[in-house]
Order: structure tokens, then C-alpha cells, then sequence
């Protein structure tokens, strides 16, 4: 007999290829075993505000291939930390109780978290309260901590890809250095990735502090060698040795207020006024996010939404569903919330190999 009758799921963060998948296959996984599944709309907010619904074969008919998520997600809003505004005042409110509430008021059970590395740390802090919660990892930047893939990436990755594939054309044809600016934050998967599948001369990810003149070399090693064009990516984290990070904007009362971007047309700059080479950034941005998943990004999607059902089914909670060596395992969430997921600077070996140029 299942340990649960009605479980609840929701989506955290930003969008994501892939969310939709994931929704159906955990709802398909409750029909199949008897269960009842919630939708839970635009995220935690949703859980405070009381925004459920039951889910049907019907609503999640048809969405595996769409992009974006059928019940809406927010990066905004904590329970535990619940904006409340009253006359223009804004103030910050522990709204868990309210929550844990609404889902009692429903008869859910337990809950599915489908998000990044901050869902994961409301999950958990859920988790300690006594709800039970499995975790789904969700970001395209391949950032959390004991998976090796999250899904969503590799969508991102194909678009990063085909960005790149067109920037050849036109720095080859007019003899430019093409600069592309991928997400990422403060990881450089999906520029290590793009750059090597997109056949990239300089790959510049935050793990390391990239040198100009490292850069300047490589472009100079070509120009030399009769190649009159350089293709570079440049994660939005990364910055020059002894400099900063490029902050486009601080957006204040989001969780995530610092918002990277611009070292790309800082880096075109920087080699156009020093070579004289005539040098144009394009700045992927949330192309990277949107649109409909690529096939490994729905199997990888169906796979953890199985696997989180599964979870629940053996009595299982306080974990996420990770992929490691092709198995999808059980890890717990405390384990893993608020560790980065960065790149192994062995991951580059390959691309040195290959001539590619890091910035060190």
C-alpha cells in the first residue's frame, strides 16, 4: 500500500526545457499508481496563496514537448520569507504555516519540488517541518551539486550551439573576432559545452580568471596561421584576473538580486581598442531558457519524474533524484543545497588538447 494518497507539485525558479515534461511524467507515475496530483500554481507563492488545483489526464495531455511550465513559477517568493505589502510598505513575513495549511486543507501528502539550488533549500526547510519532499534538479546552468546532469542544459546547450554556427558565417566572411555571451551564472557548463560542440577558439568560464593577454596570444596564434577570424565564449560570470564579475543590473528584494551581464561587449571592446580587429558580442540570453526541449532533455525529464514517484512510493523523502553513471539515485537534500556545482578544472584537459585557449 503507498505510503501517500495526494501529493502535491510545484515548480521553482526560472523556466526551464524540460518543466513539462517532468509534470506529466510525475502525474502520469500517480495515476498509474492510484494517487491523487496536485498542481500547485507559480511556485511557493502559489503554496501560500492557496493557488491548487487537482491535476487530470487531460491538462497534461499534449505538454511534453512544450517549453516553460503549464502551472507558471516565480524566483520571488519564499514562505518562510513572504513579502506582504501593505500601504506601500513591504514587509517580510513566515508564511510556512499558512502553507503547510492549504496542503492540509487539500489532503496532500507530500510534496514534489521540481527547481535550482534555492527551491532546494525551501524544500528542505519544509522537509525539517514534517512535509514530506522529494526534489527534482532544475536549471539550465548544470549547477547543483551531485548530479551530472540537471535537465534543461542540454536544450540550452543546442541553442548555444546553433547561435555559434551562425557566428562562424559571419566572422569568418567579414574577418571579425564573434564574441557569444551564454547563462551560466557563476558556472561555466554551458560555455565549456557550446564552445567545444561550436568549434570556439577561447572558452571564458568563471571558474577561472581569464588573462587578456592570454586571449590576445590565441587570436594572434591564428592571425599568424592565416585564420583571419576567432570565435570566443564568454560565460556571463566570468571576469579578468584581478577584476570582478560584470554586474548588469541589482534588482533589491529578489533572492537573486545581483544579475550578471556584459563582459562580452566589455571583452569586444577591450580586443577591438588593443588589436584593432573589428570585434561584435551577441548575448544568447533567455533564448537559452525558452522553447521546447531537445530528446534527451524529455527522457532525462521523464526519468527523474518517475524516479521522484518511486521515491515517495518506498517512503523516501528529504532527497533528491540525481543522475549519476546513467543510474538515477537518491541523494540527501541537506547534502546537497548551497553546494556549488562547478566545473572540474580537469573537465578542460579535452579542450586543451584541442588548442582551445581557457584565458590562463
Amino acid at each position: 500500500m503507498a505510503p501517500y494518497n495526494s501529493i502535491g507539485i510545484l515548480t521553482g525558479g526560472g523556466d526551464c526545457p524540460g518543466l513539462n515534461a517532468v509534470i506529466r511524467s510525475v502525474a502520469r507515475s500517480c495515476f498509474k499508481n492510484g494517487l491523487k496530483i496536485w498542481g500547485i500554481k507559480n511556485g511557493f507563492g502559489g503554496l501560500v496563496e492557496n493557488q491548487i488545483t487537482e491535476l487530470t489526464d487531460a491538462e497534461i495531455s499534449g505538454i511534453l514537448h512544450r517549453g516553460g511550465t503549464i502551472l507558471g513559477t516565480t524566483n520571488r517568493d519564499n514562505p518562510f520569507s513572504y513579502p506582504i505589502t501593505i500601504n506601500d510598505t513591504t514587509t517580510y513575513q513566515d508564511k510556512s504555516a499558512q502553507a503547510l495549511d492549504n496542503l492540509r486543507q487539500k489532503s496532500i501528502d507530500a510534496l514534489v519540488v521540481i527547481g535550482g539550488d534555492g527551491s532546494l533549500r525551501i524544500a528542505y526547510d519544509f522537509y525539517k517541518l514534517g512535509l514530506p519532499v522529494v526534489a527534482v534538479p532544475k536549471t539550465i546552468d548544470n549547477d547543483i551539486f551531485g548530479t551530472e546532469r540537471t535537465f534543461g542544459f542540454d536544450t540550452a546547450v543546442s541553442c548555444a550551439c546553433d547561435a555559434l554556427d551562425r557566428l562562424h558565417t559571419t566572422a569568418e566572411s567579414h574577418h571579425r573576432v564573434m564574441i557569444l555571451e551564454v547563462m551560466g551564472r557563476y558556472a561555466g557548463w554551458i560555455a565549456l559545452h557550446s564552445g567545444i560542440a561550436g568549434g570556439a577558439d577561447c572558452i571564458l568560464i568563471p571558474e577561472i580568471a581569464y588573462d587578456i593577454n592570454s586571449v590576445l596570444k590565441k587570436l594572434n596564434s591564428r592571425k599568424a596561421n592565416g585564420k583571419q577570424f576567432s570565435i570566443i565564449v564568454v560565460a556571463e560570470g566570468a571576469f579578468p584576473l584581478g577584476g570582478n564579475q560584470t554586474v548588469a543590473r541589482v534588482v533589491e528584494g529578489s533572492p537573486e538580486k545581483i544579475r550578471l551581464g556584459g563582459v562580452g561587449e566589455k571583452l569586444a571592446r577591450e580586443i577591438e581598442t588593443i588589436t584593432g580587429i573589428e570585434s561584435r558580442c551577441t548575448v544568447l540570453g533567455h533564448l537559452q531558457r525558452g522553447g521546447s526541449p531537445t530528446s534527451f532533455d524529455r527522457v532525462l525529464s521523464t526519468r527523474y519524474g518517475t524516479a521522484a514517484v518511486d521515491a515517495l512510493l518506498a517512503g523516501q523523502t528529504g532527497c533528491m533524484v540525481a543522475l549519476q553513471n546513467n543510474q538515477i539515485i537518491r541523494l540527501p537534500i541537506e547534502t546537497i543545497a548551497g553546494k556549488p556545482g562547478n566545473v572540474p578544472l580537469h573537465f578542460l584537459n579535452f579542450g586543451r588538447s584541442i588548442g582551445v585557449c581557457f584565458g590562463d
